[in-house]
């Protein structure tokens, strides 16, 4: 079964129109294909969908919900209506007051944006400019970065407890940039924010997309989340979806095979993947290449 449930179109900050990325899907064999634009943040930014725009959103992929496509050899495919939550805490609106205002099928709740300790400062810890995560570091706390690094981990934990969303995006993000400049994932105290974000994770039942993008633009050593969090999350029965964060319709499938790959050498033996009609448990040697 083929499916990607973390999709970005111009609506933010993809390339194309929602008709690209079902055309590439029908042309790839999927099953499902969520849309998972970024939600308006009160930020200027050049990202997320812009104040006022969200509801043409909804309505654009709904259009495309209510029409019967095919996939040959296959059947119907499956189209979800779904968005990446930015959650900055005190500032972007509730999970429930985001799901109230479109009937949303699935949120992914991802941090991006982290508030620092001075005046009225955040911290940009993603986009391609390392420049701006070094400076944040630096500006936003003071060049303490066991405290920048801490607050990542804080308003995903904050997150998780008070937003519960439904998939955990991109868990690990904040070592993209640091390229072991900063800190070691190995160090105690890294560690020690890791396990306690699994265990809220555990609680909660919300998903973890193994997020591909880091790999295929050469971003990241491995998987968000990578393999030491995977070989802790697999004991806990933490459950899985494999995902692309795909901003371009060529990179719907992207690093799929490697991230099965991945899965099954640490023990995973299925992943799982939203449909209309629920949730539904995906064994890794039925992926197809």
């Amino acid at each position: 079964m083929w499916g990607n449930l973390h999709t970005h179109t111009c609506f933010s900050d993809g390339s194309d129109l929602p008709e690209a990325y079902l055309k590439e899907a029908i042309s790839k064999g999927f099953q499902v294909l969520g849309f998972s634009d970024h939600s308006p943040v009160p930020l200027d930014n050049s990202f997320s969908i812009r104040e006022g725009k969200l509801s043409e959103y909804c309505r654009s992929i709904s259009r495309l919900k209510a029409r019967d496509i095919q996939v040959p050899e296959i059947g119907r495919l499956d189209l979800l209506l779904g968005i990446e939550y930015d959650y900055i805490p005190g500032r972007t609106v509730s999970v429930t007051d985001l799901r109230n205002s479109c009937g949303f099928d699935f949120i992914i709740g991802s941090v991006h944006l982290i508030t620092g300790t001075g005046r009225d400062p955040v911290w940009f810890i993603d986009g391609p400019n390392q420049e701006l995560f070094d400076a944040g570091i630096r500006d936003v706390f003071a060049g303490d970065v066991r405290c920048a690094v801490t607050a990542y981990w804080r308003q995903v934990q904050q997150m998780i407890v008070s937003e519960r969303p439904d998939i955990i995006g991109h868990l690990d993000k904040i070592k993209m940039h640091n390229k072991a400049r900063y800190f070691k994932e190995t160090e105690s105290w890294y560690i020690a924010l890791v396990e306690e974000t699994l265990e809220l994770i555990s609680q909660s039942g919300a998903v973890v997309e193994i997020n591909t993008r880091g790999l295929y633009k050469n971003r990241a050593d491995s998987l968000y989340p990578g393999p030491a969090i995977l070989k802790k999350m697999l004991p806990m029965g933490i459950p899985v979806m494999i995902t692309s964060d795909a901003h371009r319709p060529e990179e719907l499938i992207l690093g799929f095979p490697e991230a099965r790959s991945v899965l099954q050498s640490i023990g995973f033996r299925s992943t799982w993947l939203l449909t209309s009609g629920g949730w539904k448990e995906i064994p890794l040697d039925s992926f197809r290449e």
